[in-house]
């Protein structure tokens, strides 16, 4: 079938635009819907029109809008968007701080919650548990046993210092409360202070 011939059949000339000749073949396709023949010469005579367009267009002979782009064209690729800097860490802390899993914050945190409640009734024995536990967690990471022990000792002081003195904040000088001392106060703060080091630090 001739260029000619597909302009023809579809009823539209060379000067037609491309929604003019997708109107056409729409239209034409609804109007042949019962006679496949005749859908088939349409659909021929539209891939036809489209081919030769193609072609021209490739060949410089038809101006293409600026606003149509090919695929042979490749689209500038926008500059890639700029990070913003992050400080770098010291090689001494990259070491220290550990990016611990669920279960390494989960474990510690169900141990240290028992005793810190068993602090309320023993703080004594609540401390010594709590720096055992403390040194088991941080050696199970990197089997480092005296660094564990540094670790847990440096929790336990800022634990202590820290519990003692929210205890005698919190509790005023002379006051009894049967399930609060500041001894008790002190074991369940330096409990959470054991639960951070042994989670976060390595």
């Amino acid at each position: 079938m001739s260029d000619q011939n597909s302009y023809e059949l579809l009823g539209l000339t060379e000067a037609s635009t491309f929604e003019e000749i997708q109107a056409a073949r729409d239209r034409l396709v609804d109007q042949y819907a019962e006679e496949p023949k005749q859908q088939a010469a349409v659909e021929a005579a539209y891939d036809a029109i489209l081919m030769e367009r193609l072609r021209l267009r490739q060949e410089g002979k038809i101006k293409v809008p600026d606003r149509i782009r090919f695929a042979e064209n490749v689209p500038e690729t926008p500059p890639p968007a700029k990070a913003t800097p992050s400080l770098p860490r010291p090689d001494w802390l990259s070491g220290l701080v550990d990016t611990p899993s669920r279960d390494d914050i989960l474990w510690p945190a169900v141990t240290y919650a028992g005793l810190a409640l068993l602090g309320f009734a023993a703080p004594s024995l609540s401390l010594a548990v709590a720096i055992g536990a403390a040194i088991y967690f941080l050696n199970r990471k990197e089997n480092k046993f005296w660094r564990s022990v540094l670790l847990t000792i440096g929790g336990l002081a800022a634990g202590l210092a820290l519990g003692l003195t929210i205890g005698q904040l919190l509790i005023p000088q002379g006051a009894q409360f049967a399930w609060a001392t500041p001894d008790a106060i002190a074991a369940a703060v330096t409990c959470l202070a054991l639960w951070t080091v042994s989670s976060f630090l390595r």
